[in-house]
């Protein structure tokens, strides 16, 4: 399992549990054995789906999780695989399978890999720009997919109260919304301290959720 991942993992489940006061110990350690198996990947998410159905507690988790499935195939399970895989009429199945699948966190954590390999510090303007292209006349699905992140840059120069109360005006029906506010927050601050968590996790309307998402992105670090 890539340890970056295992990290992020780890504290995803640690934070919400602490916060929504649930149990997810013996569920993260299946996960983790899920995520390290030699299983293929639809094999994988069956399993990963198999343990939050006996886990409703931990529903809200779920496709997050599924995201972060998704990185660790990229970062370990294809390592195993021919070159070509990812070209491969069968890797377009599985994208055909699981379109509805994830969140847009998965394109946050690709984008903090890339920042990795090549030296560069993460920032809201590069993300958009040039990670997801979102001025490029072929990646307008991605532009309206972010338009509520695009429309409000300019809270990078702001503050944490104002992201927050800009997060609770979102459409319920926005692709984005779910993690609007700690992406948002990631980026205002790549390197909060204890007291700047804190104060995230008091300006937010789901404080487990929120912190949660936020503690995954800090920690997809070896």
């Amino acid at each position: 399992m890539d340890i970056k991942v295992k990290n992020a993992l780890e504290n995803l489940f640690n934070t919400f549990s602490a916060l929504e006061n649930v149990a997810g110990q013996k569920d993260l350690a299946k996960l983790i054995a899920i995520f390290s198996s030699e299983q293929d990947f639809m094999s994988k998410v069956a399993a990963m789906d198999a343990v939050f159905d006996d886990a409703p507690q931990l529903e809200p988790l779920t496709e997050v999780t599924f995201d972060l499935l998704m990185i660790n195939f990229f970062a370990e399970d294809t390592k195993k695989l021919n070159v070509d895989y990812l070209d491969s009429p069968e890797w377009e199945q599985i994208e055909e399978e699981t379109l509805d699948r994830g969140t847009e966190l998965l394109n946050l954590l690709l984008y903090l890999n890339e920042c990795e390999d090549e030296d560069i510090e993460p920032s809201l303007d590069d993300f958009l720009k040039e990670f997801l292209l979102v001025e490029e006349d072929e990646f307008q699905d991605e532009h309206r997919i972010y338009e509520d992140i695009i429309a409000n840059q300019i809270l990078m120069e702001s503050n944490l109260e104002e992201i927050a109360r800009v997060s609770k005006t979102l459409d319920p029906a926005s692709e984005i919304r779910d993690i609007f506010y700690p992406l948002m927050a990631y980026f205002y601050d790549t390197e909060p301290d204890a007291e700047g968590i804190k104060e995230f996790k008091d300006l937010s309307e789901d404080p487990a959720f929120d912190a949660a998402i936020l503690s995954l992105i800090l920690n997809f670090k070896a």
